[in-house]
């Protein structure tokens, strides 16, 4: 048993959207708790920096530098570890992107598809790849990185919150067809966190209490120590924005996001 509650050294963690954000956090503190890393992301040279820093540590860090919003990217990238016979002990499903905060309607088609294709595709394929060994080794962790935004569903955001709420669902459901084996399911669910993403999708797309990239990890790896939950909402007041909309009817709760997040840019014009 270790500080976090679970036993890390010695084993391979794979990190998607490990750049920076929360990725890079997930990096740094699975590394300090002596597991070997994977790092995935688009932009090889902050791969490079972040694993000189940790190399520099002690710490073992494989780079791959790999689009996840490619047809069989996930895929292709664990037959690529296989193949080097590295096994995967942990994956951090943290790669994500949202759109600009806009109406569906003036979605850039292109940018959708891969908002998709990484959100939806690549994190379902990275699970369906590594869940097979790990339950035949009899000890393993996925954490899915989801969103406060998965628990309603948010105008202007439409297809980000969708996506969300998905891999929420996904998560969930692999809680309870693997909480009797050794492996450990869990979406972790933060709020607005000091990351890229709100440069993408703006100022609108803001709600609930601000974290740190830090904060966010550290309270994921609190809760793996518990197995009786499978969504870990991080922040006191993320839970309360994120739960009152399962006490509401569903359709005041879509009136009322889209009150919050309308913009006179944003709004469609009424007729």
């Amino acid at each position: 048993m270790t500080r976090s509650g679970i036993d890390l050294a010695g084993r391979t963690a794979l990190i998607t959207g490990a750049s920076a954000g929360i990725g890079a956090a997930f990096a740094r503190e699975l590394a300090r708790h002596g597991a070997g890393l994977v790092l995935v992301a688009r932009r090889a040279d902050r791969l490079t920096t972040l694993a000189a820093e940790l190399g520099a540590t002690g710490a073992t860090v494989h780079v791959h530098p790999a689009d996840l919003t490619r047809p069989d990217a996930g895929r292709d990238l664990i037959r690529a570890l296989d193949s080097d016979a590295v096994s995967i002990d942990v994956l951090v499903n943290n790669a994500g992107v949202g759109l600009p905060h806009a109406p569906f309607a003036d979605a850039d088609p292109r940018r959708l598809q891969q908002m998709l294709a990484l959100n939806v595709g690549a994190t379902t394929d990275l699970a369906h790849a590594v869940l097979p060994g790990m339950l035949d080794r009899g000890h393993g962790i996925i954490v899915n990185v989801a969103s406060t935004a998965a628990f309603q569903p948010v105008a202007y955001l439409a297809a980000y919150s969708a996506t969300k709420a998905y891999l929420l669902t996904l998560t969930e459901a692999l809680w309870a067809e693997t909480r009797t084996t050794g492996v450990r399911v869990v979406a972790v669910c933060p709020g607005m966190t000091t990351t890229e993403f709100f440069d993408i999708a703006g100022p609108q797309a803001t709600a609930g209490q601000v974290q740190t990239p830090e904060q966010v990890v550290a309270e994921t790896l609190h809760a793996l120590r518990r197995r009786d939950t499978p969504t870990v909402i991080t922040g006191r007041r993320n839970t309360l924005v994120a739960q009152l909309p399962r006490l509401l009817p569903r359709g005041l709760v879509a009136r009322v996001t889209e009150r919050v997040t309308r913009t006179p840019a944003a709004a469609p014009e009424r007729r």
